[in-house]
Formats: C-alpha cells, structure tokens, sequence
C-alpha cells in the first residue's frame, strides 16, 4: 500500500533522507516494535519510534504514572498521575500519530510469558530497569529468533547494545547472545536502583531517542549497528565509548555452559 499524501508531508524528511525514502518508510509502516517498559527509556523511545510511522507499537508495562517520574518521563504530566503508563502512553501516541497502532499490555514480563509475548513481533526494545526483566526479554528473543535492542541507566551513566545471536557475522561466527556480555544478573542489592541511585532526567531522553534510531537503522538497513558492540555513555565528562565484544564459547545461553 503506498503513502497517503498526508503520510507523505508528514514523513517528508525521513523521504529525502537516500538511506530511508519511500521503500525505508515502508519498513517502518510494515513493522511491529514491542517497547518493553514505558519509563523513563520506554517514553521517549515510543515518541519517537511513534513520530517515525512505526507501523505496530506493543507496550509491555505493569506501572502506573507516579510524581516521580515526571523528572524524566516526559510522555506523562501531572494530570497522568496514578494512570496505568501503557494508557496514558497509548493516548500520547495517538496524538503525535494516528496512523500507528498501539497494542498494549498493561503486565510484568518474566520468563514464564516472555517468548509468548516477543512471539508476535519483528524486533524488540528493552528499556526495562531491571535485571530480571532483562534477561528474560533477552533470552526469549534468542529462543524466538528476534533482533533486541537493550539499554541501561543509572546515575550519570548509560549503556546501549543490540543483540541478533540467532544469526552469524560476515566471517561465519555467531553473533553474542547478552549473556556472552553479562553471563549472569549480580546479586540482589549489589547494584543500586534508579530509586536509590538517582538518574539524571536528560539522560533517559538522549538514551531513549538513541534506541529509536538504532530500531529505525535495523528496520530499514543502513549504517553499521550495534550488534557485538557495546556503546558506553558518561554524560559526567559528555564521552562516549565504544567496545567490541564477541560470543563466548562458554555462555549459558547458547554455549558449552548452557
């Protein structure tokens, strides 16, 4: 089905663009994108996958807005306070872009429904703020063979990666799985929380946005991703990092460990 004229005009300079143009936008209008946690990552993840013409947005989350999370999460104001997130989310897409359809899941992922819930789409996002949450969204989209896109924050500080183990790099050798990078969560009450640790609220938004653009390049296919490399952020000294890792042979995922 090709663009409508208000389609066009509004996604003019993403048609421009040689890397995405129509065939790109076309991706984008096709594609179905499970968002997993509408916080602080989550909010400003949707706004722009949504301002993209994503076609299909799912939203996993069990929370409801809090005063606290205005700080950061700027999809939400006052008037959403003590609202399920996935409502006054679906509200807020709807009126950046009624074009998108919004599936949404007002529950906790975990291990036991996370393949289900990973089952029915062509890549995911995790924005999640914990660890538990993280390594049942990623261990699901190995089993279920879907492109993940992970972030983390905390304090002053991020982290961003993408994840395709079900498939091999051009020398033949398999893609890392998360738990080649991080084999097992840390004990609980080792690393701090967002309530404990603080998070800068500009932050989120910048690692949010970034999300959505590494979605965007593994939708339409351009630029060279993430996938085995670890993108570090420390918005204290404004640097950004790059690391290279590789599959473990040993992993507990997928490897002489599981």
């Amino acid at each position: 089905m090709s663009l409508s004229s208000e389609e066009i005009e509004r996604y003019a300079r993403h048609l421009v663009l040689r890397e995405v143009g129509g065939p790109g936008q076309q991706k984008l209008r096709k594609a179905r994108v499970l968002v997993v946690g509408a916080g602080g990552l989550g909010a400003p993840l949707l706004q722009y996958l949504a301002a993209a013409g994503l076609g299909t947005l799912g939203i996993v989350d069990d929370d409801d807005v809090s005063l606290s999370n205005l700080q950061r999460q700027v999809l939400y104001g006052a008037e959403d306070i003590g609202q399920p997130k996935v409502e006054r989310a679906e509200a807020a897409i709807r009126r950046l872009n009624p074009h998108v359809t919004v599936e949404r899941r007002r529950l906790r992922i975990d291990a036991q429904n996370a393949r289900e819930l990973v089952r029915d789409y062509d890549i995911v996002a995790d924005g999640s703020d914990n660890f538990a949450t993280r390594y049942a969204v990623s261990d699901a989209c190995f089993h279920e063979k879907k492109p993940l896109v992970t972030a983390a924050v905390g304090g002053f500080d991020a982290s961003l990666t993408t994840l395709r183990p079900f498939e091999k790099d051009a020398g033949g050798r398999p893609n890392p799985t998360y738990r080649c990078l991080f084999p097992s969560p840390p004990p609980p009450g080792a690393v701090p929380t967002c309530e404990q640790a603080g998070v800068l609220g500009a932050l989120t938004g910048m690692v949010g946005a970034m999300m959505a653009l590494e979605v965007v390049r593994e939708i339409v296919g351009f630029g060279e991703g993430l996938v085995g490399r670890l993108l570090l952020i420390d918005t204290r000294a404004m640097r950004f990092e790059t690391i290279r890792y590789g599959h473990d042979p040993d992993n507990p995922l997928s490897g002489a460990g599981k």
